[in-house]
């Protein structure tokens, strides 16, 4: 297994959304890749960022992966505890093996290229007071309550990627700490629950 140097995250100036991705890609050396591997190249001090990639992932068609969401719905609760109580990134031994082929990461991040660019473009640092203290742990709250319902979801084509999509866009606004991303995370919990019955709907139609 190779050794790579903890990286920390330290200005979003330095670190958009598409450099996010450059190092994930760059785990993607070995013919297998481990979840350390990932957390060695994006850090293992800043839970956001780590929050952040796990719901992309799952926004991506790796959703469609039995499993994916559920295993997703545990890494994440456990992260946004953590955040809650002021912790350090910690994860069981048994999920930091858990690993992934190279080349399905590559293809899932080259997926997220596109979005990650125009979303670059458009966020910068607003409404910051959304994002700090308090309405920080509100969100935080949120992350680890979402995801309680995707095991339950995971045979609904569709929700659990609207639901990780609303993660993101909360957890995106805390690491650049632009407020309007927040907001759309706030939406998306409304748009969220009233997709899910539709689809159910459909499902049971």
């Amino acid at each position: 297994m190779r050794k790579t140097e903890i990286r920390t995250f330290q200005d979003y100036r330095d670190w958009p959304l598409s450099t996010l991705l450059d190092a994930v890609d760059r785990a993607a050396t070995d013919e297998k890749v481990e979840m350390r591997d990932i957390l060695s190249e994006i850090g293992d001090r800043t839970i956001t960022p780590v929050i952040l990639v796990v719901a992309l992932f799952l926004v991506s068609p790796m959703s469609g992966v039995p499993g994916i969401p559920t295993i997703s719905a545990v890494i994440i609760v456990m992260l946004a505890v953590q955040g809650l109580m002021g912790r350090r990134l910690w994860l069981p031994q048994r999920i930091m093996r858990m690993r992934v082929g190279a080349s399905t990461l590559t293809r899932v991040v080259a997926w997220l290229r596109r979005p990650a660019a125009w979303i670059d473009r458009n966020s910068s640092p607003r409404l910051q007071y959304l994002t700090r203290g308090p309405m920080r742990m509100i969100i935080l709250l949120q992350c680890a309550v979402i995801p309680l319902g995707w095991p339950a979801l995971e045979l609904v084509p569709g929700v659990t990627s609207l639901a990780a999509a609303t993660i993101g866009l909360f957890a995106f606004g805390l690491f650049a700490r632009d407020g309007y991303f927040v907001i759309a995370g706030y939406i998306g919990m409304i748009a969220v629950p009233l997709g899910a019955v539709l689809l159910l709907q459909v499902a049971v139609t």
